[in-house]
């Protein structure tokens, strides 16, 4: 599997791709280009929206909208007139920002947050009905997270001690409990970055600095390394009609002058064909019981 570039970009952070089957559009943002681009892979015509500032994750939602994470608040962006109106706000220092977030299968929006001072992170879940619940604390840089297909288990990246968590997951109740580690890559010069869960249970990582992308079986085995021309891959996700292509952002950001030149591609958009089908989308407020 060879990954190749559908989009030059140039972002300075690309992530959270997210692929809407009911669009067959790719959605992924640029965070501090304040960007949320909209992919059309048929026409490979590629459109954004500035929301004005840092934008870090989404997911959609019913009536042409997505929910969204700025810096310190959630959102709904109307993708078809790009308006931005403000949800709840994120009552934090200002060194905390959300970070990575997706939905459920019952339509609830977990997202978490990074700390630039120290270990003071935190997973959130956003109701439908309007609530913010506070799910975990301790955390560094709360990233990449997921599902196991059977609706048990909760996956979360926390990027700065390079581990993935998993934890036992109550799926009615939206409770998270039992935190163990799940992947362990502290010993590695890269770490883990957003994830995917495909249908066959095993899960792909983006590892930052480390110009590849890792398959784990359900296990937590690597599996295989889906190698990159750039260093800092960031995020990735499954698309397409059949669900067979894999979608990656990547990140130019923190490259000095010569990484850049030996890796042109930073930023860009990539994307490879699997022989392993993704998992379909949850969108906000639509459960799927």
């Amino acid at each position: 599997m060879i990954p190749e570039v559908i989009l030059t970009v140039r972002a300075r952070l690309g992530e959270r791709p997210c692929w809407d089957a009911q669009a067959q559009c790719l959605y992924w943002v640029d965070i501090y280009n304040h960007r949320v681009h909209q992919f059309d892979p048929k026409t490979e015509q590629d459109r954004f929206f500035d929301v004005g500032e840092v934008v870090t994750c989404f997911a959609p939602a019913s009536n042409n909208r997505l929910i969204i994470a700025l810096r310190q608040h959630l959102a709904f962006l109307d993708t078809q007139t790009g308006t931005v109106t403000r949800l709840v706000e994120l009552d934090k220092p200002s060194d905390i920002r959300f970070n990575d977030g997706k939905c459920d299968r019952l339509g609830r929006f977990w997202v978490g947050t990074l700390c630039i001072s120290g270990p003071n992170a935190s997973l959130y879940r956003y109701d439908p009905d309007g609530t913010l619940n506070e799910m975990e604390t301790g955390l560094n840089i709360s990233n990449g997270l997921g599902w196991s297909l059977d609706q048990q288990t909760f996956y979360l990246t926390d990027s700065k001690p390079k581990i993935i968590y998993a934890y036992d997951f109550d799926l009615n109740r939206g409770n998270i409990e039992n935190r163990r580690v799940f992947i362990d890559l502290s010993e590695e010069s890269f770490g883990p970055d957003g994830l995917t869960v495909d249908s066959e249970g095993c899960i792909w990582s983006a590892m930052w600095d480390g110009w590849c992308i890792i398959r784990f079986d359900p296990n937590g085995k690597e599996m295989l390394r889906v190698s990159l021309p750039v260093p800092r891959p960031s995020s990735c996700t499954f698309g397409g009609p059949a669900l067979t292509t894999l979608y990656i952002t990547t990140a130019s950001i923190g490259l000095s002058e010569k990484e850049i030149q030996d890796s042109i591609f930073s930023g860009d958009l990539f994307a490879v064909e699997t022989p392993v089908k993704g998992t379909h989308t949850n969108y906000f407020g639509v459960g799927k019981g």
